[in-house]
């Protein structure tokens, strides 16, 4: 599956690359031997003025929370640029992600809430200290060989945009997690889909820590993730999708890492603004974000920094309100929303796009079920897009419209064969718009 020739700072990558808006990430194999990932930005917008400075500033704000006691961030090893590339290299896989998990089948409600509990926690001690995700969607949650439920590409969607997102773009795209597991849940999973529909809801009244706690009480596992995420793995099976171009990195030796040496005083970008009292490893025995991670429990007023009166007064009238009146709640819920997508409301994008067809050898007259997988920035509007066959000319066209508190859509297509023969069928998606233009395909074998 790996390309030995073909590697970056001394990481090899792989055949298997997929496209985001922030460029190709590449699962690779890190120095050590080590399933890493790489991601090289796309050079339009890596290029921008203040994009790379403000990327490598997100990135040295993460690796500071980790060695504070984050553990639920995918680690970044470096940031390289080699002439006009800039690579991000992690020192751990990026794939599969949730996106890639749920396009091969539905998660059981037991590992959802693992998902929706991991994610929440990370989420929370990132607020603690003083940050925010800025884009959590199913192509950002990676799912471990062992279940776990990592967050990448921490605060590169805000920084490529010069942008800070507040706390509640956060707990919305928790909250599309949420939604958007639920309904992969069958008829029979009805009442444990409900427990999800609440959580999500309740994440946007009372908050991520009120919503944790609802599914806390829930039965939560991560065996089924861990068999799904080792059923994904790029490294395990053959190349199905679409590989877009990727440049080839430049020689060795014009490599340089854009990150500073630690100690260095220059930083890219205003300092990581911490809860009062953080400081680094060797000063404070245990951070905020660690506490809240551990713990599970801490009440939110922890998150909050001592200048954050007036928010914390308004926070306490508007729980109050809440518990007073149902009715008051739906519309404060809506309120929020509202306030959110209209005030900061990005264009819509799509962050990647995935197809799945079936392994088995599909037999004489066979309606095979394509399935695609379209993942945006949860911003409403219209995709347009088009499948294609590479056993006749016809293309089929067709429309989507995406929801603001959405961002994870299904594209079925189905083809039927006829006749005997034995052939490979491809089925190729492509986004029209908006741009820029994306594609992914998926194979199967006909034999009659």
């Amino acid at each position: 599956m790996s390309n030995p020739g073909h590697g970056i700072a001394g990481f090899r990558l792989t055949e298997h690359t997929w496209v985001t808006e922030l460029g190709n990430w590449i699962d690779a194999i890190s120095p050590d031997g080590r399933r890493a990932g790489a991601l090289l930005f796309d050079p339009q917008i890596i290029g921008l003025p203040g994009v790379r400075d403000r990327v490598v500033h997100a990135v040295m704000t993460d690796q500071r929370l980790v060695l504070g006691g984050l553990t639920g961030l995918i680690p970044v090893a470096d940031v390289v640029a080699a002439g006009d590339q800039v690579w991000l290299l992690t020192g751990q896989a990026v794939s599969p992600t949730l996106s890639e998990v749920l396009a091969a089948g539905p998660i059981d409600p037991a590992g959802a809430v693992s998902v929706l509990l991991q994610t929440a926690q990370t989420l929370l001690a990132l607020h603690a200290s003083g940050v925010t995700h800025g884009s959590v969607h199913p192509g950002t949650v990676v799912i471990t060989a062992e279940g776990a439920a990592l967050l990448s590409e921490r605060g590169l969607s805000d920084a490529i945009r010069g942008r800070s997102s507040p706390r509640e773009r956060d707990a919305a795209g928790w909250a599309s997690l949420a939604r958007g597991l639920a309904a992969s849940f069958g008829h029979e999973q009805r009442g444990r889909a409900e427990v999800l529909e609440r959580a999500a809801a309740m994440s946007g009244t009372l908050g991520l820590a009120a919503a944790r706690d609802l599914l806390a009480g829930e039965p939560a596992a991560r065996d089924g993730l861990a068999r799904a995420a080792r059923g994904r793995s790029a490294f395990a099976q053959a190349r199905a999708h679409a590989q877009p171009s990727v440049p080839p990195p430049r020689d060795e030796g014009d490599i340089v890492t854009l990150l500073h040496v630690p100690g260095h005083s220059s930083q890219p970008g205003p300092p990581v603004q911490f809860g009062p009292g953080i400081g680094t490893r060797e000063q404070q025995p245990e951070t905020t974000a660690e506490r809240i991670w551990r713990s599970g429990r801490d009440q939110a007023a922890t998150a909050h920094r001592p200048g954050d009166r007036l928010v914390k007064a308004a926070r306490s009238r508007r729980r109050r309100t809440i518990l007073s009146s149902v009715v008051f709640a739906a519309v404060m819920a809506g309120a929020v929303l509202a306030w959110l997508y209209a005030g900061d409301s990005p264009d819509l994008a799509v962050m990647s796009v995935d197809v799945a067809a079936p392994k088995k050898t599909q037999g004489c007259g066979k309606s095979v079920l394509i399935t695609g997988t379209v993942v945006t920035n949860g911003a409403p509007g219209q995709i347009t897009y088009e499948w294609r066959k590479n056993l006749d000319k016809g293309v089929i066209k067709g429309t989507l419209r995406t929801k603001p508190d959405q961002t994870t859509y299904q594209v079925p297509f189905r083809w039927t064969l006829q006749g005997k023969s034995s052939v490979k069928a491809t089925a190729t998606l492509r986004i029209l718009t908006p741009g820029p233009a994306r594609s992914a395909k998926a194979s199967f074998t006909y034999k009659c």
